[in-house]
């Protein structure tokens, strides 16, 4: 456990049946013991290495396109990230099969020092067509992408994500380390636009932070929470809370499921940020106060009044709720502006 971090709520003997609504609706993480521990793969992930690889075998197809592997030399201890200067990536991609990747993490496994070798995010139902129909979990209805993450002792730096996230360890072992959305400030965020894997990353290094150059990390370990998970356990990172996610293993699998409590129609609020920075951050003092006010307004504290005095159907974009039919034409109108 990370000093300072406090244990991540857990629940415990946590079959499929905790999953709730109201649980998979939370705001707080949990870690949930064993909830996986009945499947197949978890049950070969807490075997051996050669046992799990085994089993992924089986769903690989053969002539499938590659999967895209993340490595990096032995001198970055796992961690992916930047060079000294941000300027440039400490990793390159390589396009391979999968079940070549799963040879060479076997090849590596008893280094001491082995390069870094990372399959994230991949698509299990493109990637692992019938995996699902033996490990699978039941979300009540939601429609959640799914997704396997593959490689030796890695390291990936805090992030956020939009949509909620159940990870599931089925091999090896990882610890978590889960910071409120609050502590943006505290954890000292690299470039939005020039990112390793899609998401701004803290530029901390969690092995062996550098409090000269970081001194507010120090505040944001006070709010830490962390849990080291085995195979058949899992954790809720509720929507945009931080999460560095470190693999303990030399051979280590994680299947998590996204899903948005948003309907798939709607934008990533990402979006609006980078057109906020761009369009919004640098004026005037006192122009950038007048659209702080305009957006608390019709964004931050749309009350019931805000478009009462305009007829109903003319309101627009001002209707509330938004719907996917008024989505699509400001969408269009957006990018008619954005392209002029």
């Amino acid at each position: 456990m990370l000093p300072g971090a406090e244990p991540i709520r857990e629940l415990a003997h946590a079959g499929p049946d905790a999953l709730s609504d109201d649980l998979l609706r939370s705001a707080e993480p949990v870690v949930l013991r064993g909830l996986v521990a009945h499947w197949p793969m978890a049950r070969a992930g807490g075997e051996s290495a050669e046992a799990a690889v085994a089993y992924l075998q089986r769903f690989a197809r053969p002539g499938a396109a590659p999967v895209v592997a993340t490595v990096g030399p032995p001198t970055i201890d796992g961690r992916f990230g930047y060079n000294t200067d941000l300027s440039a990536f400490n990793f390159r991609q390589e396009k391979v099969p999968l079940p070549v990747a799963l040879k060479t993490l076997l090849k590596y496994l008893d280094e001491a020092a082995p390069p870094a070798i990372y399959v994230g995010s991949t698509t299990i139902d493109t990637w692992l067509p019938g995996f699902r129909g033996e490990n699978d979990l039941d979300l009540g209805g939601r429609d959640p992408l799914a997704s396997i993450w593959i490689g030796n002792r890695t390291r990936i730096s805090a992030h956020q994500d939009v949509p909620d996230n159940l990870a599931c360890v089925v091999a090896g072992r990882r610890r978590v380390t889960l910071f409120p959305p609050d502590q943006l400030a505290n954890l000292y965020v690299g470039p939005l636009d020039f990112t390793p894997a899609g998401q701004p990353i803290s530029l901390v290094d969690f092995a062996a932070p550098d409090l000269e150059r970081f001194p507010r990390f120090a505040e944001a370990m006070r709010h830490a929470r962390t849990a080291e998970l085995g195979p058949g356990d899992a954790v809720l990172i509720p929507s945009m809370w931080w999460h560095h996610m470190e693999a303990l293993a030399g051979f280590n699998v994680l299947v998590n499921y996204w899903w948005r409590q948003a309907p798939a129609w709607m934008d990533t609020p990402m979006n609006a940020l980078m057109l906020a920075i761009m369009s919004v951050r640098d004026l005037p003092p006192e122009q950038r106060a007048t659209w702080q006010e305009v957006f608390r307004h019709y964004v931050f504290e749309p009350g019931e009044a805000m478009a009462d005095h305009i007829p109903g159907p003319a309101r627009r974009a001002l209707a509330t709720p938004m719907d996917e039919t008024r989505a699509r034409e400001l969408r269009a109108r957006l990018l008619q502006r954005l392209n002029r």
